[in-house]
């Protein structure tokens, strides 16, 4: 009997934590103004690795930033020490296939581990909206502005109709909380790489605030594309 696979696709190598510091355009060869966001890697260090022999999986713990140890827990002071790493502002983890995936701990993450034209993905949680209405939160295009409606412009309209449902059907979309999970941009083309300053330029926008927190990850689709590629059939 065939022993049941997981179907969740894991990186061949670990992605690195950065800072979104904001929008800026370059140009490229041609001309064309290209819009950016501009990632910053702030002192990147492996803190731990996951292993399957004790925790069931593979996995890169990173740590980037700094902070005053005097702010951090004295069981993630014990963390760091047997790291040998400074305490980090944030830490995270990024599951790889396998043990070659596993990069040793102590060692420095810096920009040049990506390269120019290659693709990435970038995960970061999105700015909070509150408590939005239909046409913002899932682009309703709203009542007449008049010929009889009133005070309704930017409502949902009929929701359960009449008698027949005469109710509201599970996952009807409606006014409620936007933003503030965490959303991933697929594929963004990486325009430039400054390794003196240690910051990405990635094509376009990617979720998040000014100097909020991201995981920059190889683009997952990508990578399954060429593996479907390079596989015997």
């Amino acid at each position: 009997m065939l022993a049941r696979q997981s179907s969740k696709l894991f990186h061949e190598r670990s992605g690195l934590i950065a800072i979104k510091q904001g929008m800026t355009a370059v140009w490229d060869s041609t001309g064309k103004r290209l819009p950016v966001t501009v990632l910053q890697i702030d002192r990147a260090q492996v803190t731990a690795h996951k292993t399957h022999s004790t925790e069931g999986y593979y996995a890169v713990q990173v740590g980037s930033g700094a902070r005053n140890s005097a702010n951090v827990t004295r069981p993630m002071l014990g963390h760091f020490s047997k790291a040998k790493v400074a305490p980090k502002s944030y830490v995270r983890e990024f599951r790889v296939q396998g043990p070659e995936g596993l990069i040793p701990i102590g060692r420095c993450i810096n920009a040049s581990v990506f390269t120019e034209g290659e693709y990435v993905d970038v995960k970061a949680k999105a700015k909070g909206k509150g408590f939005q209405g239909v046409m913002k939160r899932h682009g309703f295009h709203g009542l007449r502005a008049s010929h009889g409606v009133s005070i309704s412009h930017r409502s949902g309209g009929s929701y359960g109709q009449c008698q027949d449902p005469g109710r509201v059907h599970p996952g009807k979309k409606m006014p409620g909380r936007m933003g503030g999970k965490q959303v991933t941009t697929h594929n963004c083309q990486v325009v430039k790489i400054d390794t003196n300053l240690n910051i990405i330029l990635v094509k376009g926008a990617v979720p998040g605030p000014k100097g909020g927190e991201v995981m920059v990850v190889d683009a997952i689709k990508k990578e399954v594309a060429r593996r479907h590629k390079t596989m015997n059939w």
